[in-house]
């Protein structure tokens, strides 16, 4: 473009106009560029809270009521105690006693019973007579038990009752085993328990020689004669 023409359109009035509109676009676009610049994103605090996931209900298990069980305790029922006896009291003292065994000599039937407020036929003597002891029988050679617990008295050999053993005991009783055989096992100062052995059964009394072999037993208290079963029983 020539000079002439570049004046003639610069004396024109349209030509300021159209530099300002150019003029105005390019400072509002200016504007903006700097102030979307200026701005910073606005932080929202959601995003900046990690997301929790919430826990899961825990399911509990509802034990069953129980039903209460009213325990209903028994009333005390007084009962009127009745008055206690009156009881006598002995003043006796007390004899303190040694325990006593007895036993029997041997295991037999008796022959001969025991009997001195009654008179018995003897078959050996062929009369009548008292009998103060008990005869039982037995086989020759069966073992004969001292009684009761004691002292041997005398060992001896009778006329009449033949081989003897006499045993002394407390309370004043004494014992007697006869018609035993010759040799006893036991000798006078022999001390005895109750069913020792003293000897055996033998056939050398006289006097009985009439019945089959039997022990002769006696017993006495305080030189009395005594019932050999009731001195057994004590």
């Amino acid at each position: 473009m020539d000079n002439k023409k570049w004046e003639a359109l610069r004396g024109s009035a349209g030509f300021y106009i159209t530099l300002a509109v150019c003029l105005l676009v390019v400072g509002l676009s200016g504007w903006m560029l700097l102030s979307d610049r200026g701005k910073e994103p606005a932080i929202v605090e959601e995003d900046l809270v990690p997301e929790v996931s919430a826990p899961a209900p825990e399911v509990t298990e509802e034990e069953p009521e129980q039903a209460v069980v009213e325990t209903i305790q028994p009333q005390p029922v007084e009962e009127e105690t009745p008055p206690m006896p009156e009881v006598e009291v002995d003043d006796t003292p007390v004899v303190v006693q040694a325990p006593r065994l007895v036993v029997s000599p041997l295991n037999g039937q008796v022959l001969t019973a025991f009997s001195v407020d009654k008179l018995v036929y003897d078959v050996t003597m062929d009369d009548w007579r008292v009998h103060d002891g008990v005869d039982i029988s037995a086989k020759p050679g069966t073992t004969v038990l001292a009684a009761c617990s004691g002292t041997v008295l005398a060992v001896e050999d009778d006329p009449m009752m033949g081989i003897t053993v006499t045993i002394g005991h407390d309370g004043g009783y004494q014992t007697t085993y006869a018609s035993l055989q010759s040799r006893p096992t036991v000798e006078a100062g022999d001390t005895v328990s109750a069913g020792q052995i003293i000897g055996a059964v033998g056939t050398t009394a006289k006097a009985e020689s009439g019945q089959s072999p039997h022990l002769h037993f006696s017993v006495t208290k305080d030189g009395d004669a005594v019932d050999p079963e009731e001195f057994l029983k004590r």
